[in-house]
């Protein structure tokens, strides 16, 4: 988790997580998303930590996620700040968070990034390019409205949804695409 407004991204998904015990959860909190987490999200920002199966150290490039024989799924930046997304799209590998993306890339796991900025200009464009160029998959959080949502919860869980998807992750957070209905003939 980055320090962008969207915490709710990040603990949701490790939320969704928690209920699958045939995978380990590793999470990596910079110092901003702390602020955030405890701004946004209406719970101590312990019990957010507890969701997570291991609690990384930001300022740890030597923990396991930071070399590439450690066998991960892939990771999830949730939310993706664009000081983060900078760090990601040039290499800059200064924090664990931007060392594991950065693993990811060079081992060709996926890397999803949530994205939160807006309105974007084309720094922020840039950088999502050469993210993109390096194999990062770009997820801004934006909603499908096919789904009907009814709550933020439901808003959430589509973009938390799609991010599990990409790591090959089974769900049912949001029903999914059938096509329209068909038309009945016209006379």
């Amino acid at each position: 988790m980055s320090g962008s407004t969207g915490a709710i991204y990040g603990v949701r998904l490790l939320e969704v997580l928690r209920e699958r015990p045939d995978i380990e959860t590793h999470l990596i909190v910079s110092p901003a998303a702390r602020l955030t987490v405890e701004y946004e999200v209406e719970r101590p920002f312990e019990e957010v930590l507890a969701l997570a199966d291991v609690v990384e150290d930001y300022h740890d490039v030597g923990a396991g996620p930071a070399s590439g024989t450690y066998l991960t799924m892939g990771m999830v930046v949730a939310p993706c700040s664009m000081k983060t997304l900078s760090a990601i799209a040039n290499s800059y590998t200064d924090s664990l968070l931007t060392r594991a993306a950065d693993v990811c890339l060079k081992e060709r796991r996926p890397l999803v990034l949530l994205a939160r900025e807006a309105p974007l200009h084309r720094g922020h464009l840039r950088l999502m390019l050469l993210a993109a160029e390096a194999g990062a998959i770009i997820l801004p959080p934006m909603p499908g409205f096919y789904i009907r949502p009814r709550t933020i919860l439901d808003l959430v869980d589509h973009t938390i949804g799609k991010a599990l998807d990409l790591l090959g992750i089974e769900h049912t957070l949001y029903p999914r695409w059938a096509g329209l209905p068909p038309r009945p003939p016209e006379e």
